[in-house]
């Protein structure tokens, strides 16, 4: 008798996240019970191993975690005479990324040799990591998040110096010569979902991988959007207008006419069970110059603790990597590994070339007019790197991770993902040229990108998966995009 075939769906939540936040995708997946055409069942899993304050210990090792638990569910599953011959992935948020690193681990072990990837879908997710805009607050918040929230805030501030020669996570992640894109361009159908505006967590440009906003002020720019009527809030067309309305004046803060139109927006200060009923609200209002301060320093001192048990664990994990002697390296380890052995054979070439032109004769034109320019020198260094390279992957015969060429030569802070203010329009963010290559990376892929609209919403991130729905009512607004996920999946 012949094992049932599977195909394995996984869910990954984001940052400060456990599987209840995706309690919703995970219900209406699996509504999809009935096998495909070619008997296949669909099997669902929520990642638990990365979970709480776990998920401050990076991409890189909260991928490790995951691809970990992949491979035990599959053992598990043929134990119960079940084969997993497709597989996909939805991640959420941080979730998205920690997929997209997944299935570079995944890869790298021949996982795609013997199943099929299907489905890879992403899901608010900070693909450029997060944006800095011109303004002060968020000057301060790219300061404190890269500081506050352990690896995973380097790694999204593009801050780390993930590679041996310095690259940031996210950078390698984006490259077309690395396996994490390879794996990436091997699923047959690529899908994100992101918020077209009101998402304060994973900006536009962010989620849908852009370079620029049209909708950071819609009453401004003059874009009309289309609703799809089927999944109410997607957006199914729009368009923006070719002179634009002009910005719109605004209240001033705390003025009457702030708090009216506040008040039109229906989108409260707090949540609904948070948010006191009158008059009591008026006194939250009046402590509101005590209340902020406050709230805020607890949450610095909140995520300075948490930041500091995830460095603490992630030295234990790198001291436990480096002392197992165990058949499958983590990833980075593998890739530090040929880095390391590329720019030794990039070195011998060097030196034996540098050996070779002490020998030679001077050119008769070796005068101060007749010197190499720097770009004709740095032309003919690239030539030798780059057959220093192909020399060494056809001698090694590795060739499922490459070093892009020329290796960057940045330092940590020309590196981050977000520049200096500049004058830019209002809402625009300051994209670094890093970001931009990442964008430009990305887009190479056949990516169908889907747009929500949640009008009227403070924070539409949570709602477009309908997180923590049985809490908040509000939360059921995503219902709809859930649906289009769970009816676009391929089977």
């Amino acid at each position: 008798m012949e094992p049932q075939k599977i195909h394995l769906l996984v869910l990954i939540h984001g940052m400060w996240g456990n599987p209840s936040h995706l309690a919703e995708l995970m219900r209406v997946a699996q509504e999809k019970k009935d096998p495909n055409d070619e008997g296949v069942i669909l099997h669902v899993i929520s990642a638990e191993t990365n979970r709480d304050g776990s998920t401050y210990d990076g991409i890189d090792w909260g991928g490790e975690r995951v691809a970990e638990e992949i491979t035990a569910e599959i053992a598990r599953l043929e134990a119960e005479s079940k084969k997993v011959t497709h597989f996909s992935i939805t991640g959420y948020s941080l979730g998205g990324l920690l997929s997209r690193y997944v299935i570079g681990i995944l890869h790298h072990r021949g996982f795609f040799e013997h199943i099929q990837p299907v489905n890879f879908n992403t899901i608010a997710t900070p693909h450029i990591g997060i944006p800095r805009y011109p303004s002060f607050l968020s000057s301060v918040v790219a300061k404190l998040g890269s500081k506050l929230l352990s690896r995973t805030g380097e790694q999204f501030y593009c801050v780390d110096q993930w590679s041996t020669n310095g690259r940031p996570l996210l950078d390698v992640m984006a490259d077309p010569e690395q396996i994490f894109y390879k794996a990436l361009s091997k699923f047959q159908h690529l899908r994100i979902y992101a918020n077209a505006a009101n998402d304060i967590t994973v900006p536009y440009v962010t989620g849908a991988i852009e370079l620029e906003d049209p909708f950071a002020d819609l009453a401004a720019s003059g874009v009309y959007l289309e609703i799809d009527h089927d999944y109410p809030p997607l957006i199914k067309y729009y368009s923006v207008a070719s002179v634009a309305p002009g910005p719109v004046a605004k209240p001033r803060i705390f003025s009457s006419e702030w708090f009216h139109s506040e008040k039109e927006k229906k989108r409260p200060l707090l949540p609904p069970h948070l948010m006191p009923r009158f008059p009591l609200n008026l006194l939250l209002y009046s402590f509101l110059p005590l209340l902020i301060p406050v709230g805020i320093s607890l949450a610095i001192i909140r995520l300075s603790l948490d930041s500091r048990s995830s460095r603490a664990r992630i030295r234990l994990l790198e001291e436990s990597a480096k002392s197992e002697k165990t058949e499958r390296q983590k990833l980075i380890h593998i890739i530090a590994q040929l880095e390391q052995e590329v720019e030794g054979a990039v070195v011998d070439i060097i030196d034996d070339t540098a050996a070779m032109s002490l020998d030679a004769p001077l050119p008769d034109n070796c005068g101060e007019s007749g010197r190499n320019t720097p770009s004709e020198q740095a032309s003919e260094e690239d030539e030798i790197l780059r057959a220093a390279i192909t020399s060494h992957l056809a001698t090694t015969g590795d060739t499922t991770t490459q070093v892009p060429f020329p290796p960057p030569a940045r330092k940590s802070k020309s590196r981050r993902c977000c520049s200096k203010h500049s004058d830019k329009p209002s809402g625009q963010p300051d994209l670094t040229p890093l970001q931009r290559t990442m964008v430009s990376n990305l887009n190479k892929l056949p990516i169908v990108k889907v747009l929500a609209y949640f009008e009227g919403t403070r924070n539409a991130h949570g709602v477009i998966i309908c997180r923590d729905v049985d809490r908040f009512e509000v939360m059921r607004a995503g219902a709809h995009v859930v649906r289009h996920w769970a009816d676009s999946l391929v089977l």
